[in-house]
């Protein structure tokens, strides 16, 4: 009976410290240090001012397909050819047709940054001095040229 009462009281106390010990390594730690006031960036803010074109700043430019490494890919045994064409035959018209794309693209690089000034276009209409303009056909707007006489046959 005397053991019994030993033993119930171990268990106790052991259930006891093993208690105190949990709590405390759930419990947040106390450190003697001052923590200091300022605020830290948040996650968002210092990804927001990454720079991620760092490396080459105008690789993102208009024009600047021309810099980058990028190519025609070649044609291995288990590429796709179209029926009706051999393998050197499709890759004379591949080159042919990346070369219309990059002669197109390079067209359009030209015409990059050139723009109509409006002020400009005001004056030159007369807006800005009378209201001939509002009498004209066309209401002061400039006409885009077409490929065809869509004005009919002068027969």
């Amino acid at each position: 009976p005397q053991s019994n009462k030993f033993t119930v009281k171990m268990k106790v106390i052991a259930l006891f410290i093993a208690l105190v010990v949990s709590a405390q390594a759930f419990s947040p730690s106390v450190s003697n240090s001052r923590s200091s006031t300022a605020l830290n960036e948040s996650l968002f803010t210092r990804i927001a001012k990454m720079d991620l074109w760092a490396p080459v700043k105008d690789s993102n430019d208009y024009g600047a397909r021309s810099k980058k490494k990028v190519g025609l890919g070649s044609l291995s045994g288990k590429s796709y050819i179209p029926d009706g064409l051999n393998k050197s035959q499709y890759e004379s018209l591949r080159k042919q047709e990346a070369a219309k794309k990059a002669a197109n693209y390079d067209r359009n690089v030209k015409k990059a940054g050139k723009f109509l000034d409006y002020t400009l276009f005001y004056k030159q209409r007369g807006t800005d001095t009378g209201s001939d303009w509002k009498k004209s056909v066309t209401l002061g707007h400039r006409m885009a040229k077409t490929k065809y006489d869509w004005q009919g046959s002068s027969d």
